[in-house]
């Protein structure tokens, strides 16, 4: 599995103009699922994740992680995340897991992280509008 992580200071996912999950300090976390993974890859992706060192501590160095910070993560499912562009002008995306193991591994993920840290969703497959203030900034990639 695939994750892109940014710290933000807020985050919001709205679908068909409603807000259905926003978040204040925290993680907004885009994941996608490729072809292969299995639950144990999301749950080594979310173990990372959540000890992953990248908030500040009191000297202002990356030294805490969400769960030490009382943060919260938002999670939004983004298949392009298995974009291939070696070739040509359009991306191809064969490389995304089918939508059914896609949104099986998504909410296992989403899961996963909730039993350490407060866990707002996005809805699978839906199309989506993000909002987010970049803390830092800080974005990381990060693949289990």
């Amino acid at each position: 599995m695939k994750a892109l992580l940014q710290r933000v200071s807020e985050a919001s996912v709205t679908v068909e103009g409603e807000v259905i999950g926003q978040i204040g300090p925290g993680l907004l976390i885009l994941v996608c699922a490729v072809h292969g993974d299995t639950e144990a890859n999301a749950e080594a992706l979310a173990n990372r994740i959540g000890k992953l060192r990248i908030f500040r501590d009191d000297d202002g160095k990356m030294n805490r992680s969400l769960k030490d910070t009382g943060g919260a993560a938002l999670v939004v499912s983004q298949f392009t995340l298995a974009a291939d562009t070696t070739r040509g002008n359009r991306p191809g995306f064969s490389a995304a897991a089918p939508p059914e193991d896609g949104r099986r591994l998504y909410d296992h993920f989403a899961a996963a992280m909730a039993r350490d840290v407060p866990v707002q969703t996005g809805r699978f497959g839906a199309d989506m509008q993000v909002a987010l203030v970049n803390a830092g900034p800080v974005t990381i990639w990060v693949e289990a």
